[in-house]
């Protein structure tokens, strides 16, 4: 029988992004988000099977972009969700290239993309009453080389992260 996973594309910090990226959750949440679970969710595939992930692999595989950076320089937040997050005031062209170009590549695969619009953004934390709102931030440079496809796996003591693939931007140029 195949297990379903639940899955998602991301862009995944390397230490010195991370560890930069830890330092502002805790200056700016109560309850961050554990540093090992900082990333930015490119596409959310939600329970998938083998089938499914293999097919999101190959099509991922097609995916070009160029290496950029983003500063990370907005702190954001969503009432109503209860969520306070990091993002940028500029938005890279390549980001929106890159999340359109994956967009495209996993529809044959049976993908299909929420209607709401591609906000970047890294979830310092949940369940915050009032997210704060701040522009002007010392920038987080966070060179952008790859993305990754992760999975989501439930435990009693929360979910855990693990990287399945990596699609290095070089050589898909």
């Amino acid at each position: 029988m195949s297990k379903n996973r639940q899955l998602f594309f991301a862009l995944w910090p390397d230490v010195r992004v991370r560890t930069q990226l830890a330092a502002v959750s805790r200056r700016w949440a109560r309850r961050p988000v554990a540093d090992d679970k900082l990333h930015m969710t490119l596409q959310f595939l939600g329970r998938r099977s083998e089938q499914e992930q293999a097919c999101f692999c190959q099509a991922a595989s097609k995916v070009c972009c160029q290496p950029f950076e983003l500063q990370l320089d907005y702190l954001g937040g969503w009432p109503r969700a209860g969520i306070q997050w990091l993002g940028a005031s500029q938005i890279p062209g390549a980001l929106s290239g890159l999340v359109g170009n994956l967009t495209a590549v996993l529809e044959p695969c049976g993908f299909e993309a929420e209607k709401r619009p591609f906000v970047p953004h890294i979830t310092l934390a949940r369940k915050v009453r009032h997210p704060k709102v701040k522009a002007g931030l010392e920038a987080i440079r966070w060179p952008v080389r790859d993305f990754v496809l992760v999975e989501s796996a439930a435990f009693e003591d929360g979910a855990r992260y693990e990287v399945l693939q990596r699609w290095p931007f070089e050589k898909n140029t």
